[in-house]
């Protein structure tokens, strides 16, 4: 019997059929998708966004759901949608645009659903505990300029990633980065390109 992989495809760019990372990560996501087994979500934050989080909505999860306003129970709802999600992929594939030097808020949003204090971590008495390991995340990078060499010192992107993701347990994270593509459009051709050959040499998800 083959097994199942469930894949959870991640878009957060507003960019729409413009955007670099929905471009590349639907790449990958097809590379992962024609294995066997291979099951795929969607979810694009910026079509379908969750609302940030506020006093009220945050204080819903601590009532009982007839005492809930109807607004409040779509979002506890959305917000189960977007756990349960998480906690079944087995692989993430998340695009990622840098806007502004971090995350689009609309990604921001959704790992405040996923991080979840007796979810997705714990607190112990000797530190935290991320309880969401043994996933696969492919993170697929976008930046303006260029800040792996030289300007790393201004990247709140993928370190946040990298820090949020591992606060959380998953520690097999891999970036598919491209960068500069606001330098000119052929610089951005040549970004792409990389990336995409990055994304063939990505390893199998059954291998």
């Amino acid at each position: 019997m083959t097994k199942t992989t469930n894949i959870l495809h991640i878009d957060s760019s507003i960019l729409g059929d413009n955007s670099v990372t929905r471009t590349l990560g639907a790449d990958l996501v097809a590379r992962f998708a024609a294995e066997p087994g291979a099951v795929v979500t969607h979810l694009d934050l910026a079509a379908t966004p969750l609302e940030h989080l506020s006093g009220s909505l945050f204080a819903a999860r601590a009532i009982d759901a007839d005492q809930r306003t109807e607004a409040q129970q779509r979002d506890v709802e959305a917000s189960d949608k977007a756990l349960d999600d998480f906690l079944a992929a087995d692989v993430i594939v998340i695009g990622a645009p840098m806007y502004n030097f971090s995350i689009p808020s609309q990604l921001k949003a959704w790992i405040d659903r996923v991080a979840q204090a007796g979810k997705t971590f714990r607190y112990t008495e000797n530190g935290p505990e991320g309880l969401a390991g043994g996933k696969k995340v492919v993170i697929v990078s976008s930046r303006g300029g260029v800040y792996s060499e030289g300007l790393s010192h201004m990247d709140f992107q993928e370190a946040y990633l990298k820090t949020v993701l591992g606060f959380l347990g998953i520690t097999d994270i891999e970036f598919v980065r491209a960068e500069g593509v606001n330098f000119s459009p052929e610089h951005k051709v040549q970004a792409v390109a990389a990336a995409r050959a990055v994304i063939a040499g990505t390893e199998r998800l059954a291998a």
